[in-house]
């Protein structure tokens, strides 16, 4: 289920951005990306409309997904 990015409280949102980076692990090829770009990166997406906030029920976890994958 799509959760609206805008019914998320700043901090909250925040903090569900930065666990789903750290959570994906530490390949960064040549170049580490700081985490705040990494955040910013991926709130301009959730922002944009380009990335969704999803949280699973079968799985009791939230996560954040591109688009046009979840909607596939």
């Amino acid at each position: 289920m799509i959760i609206p990015w805008q019914d998320l409280e700043p901090a909250t949102l925040d903090n569900i951005v930065e666990s789903v980076i750290l959570r994906e692990g530490t390949d960064y090829g040549d170049e580490e990306i700081p985490l705040a770009q990494k955040k910013a990166q991926l709130l301009r997406k959730i922002r944009n409309g380009s990335a969704v906030v999803v949280w699973s029920e079968l799985h009791e976890s939230i996560d954040i997904k591109d688009k046009m994958e979840f909607l596939k």
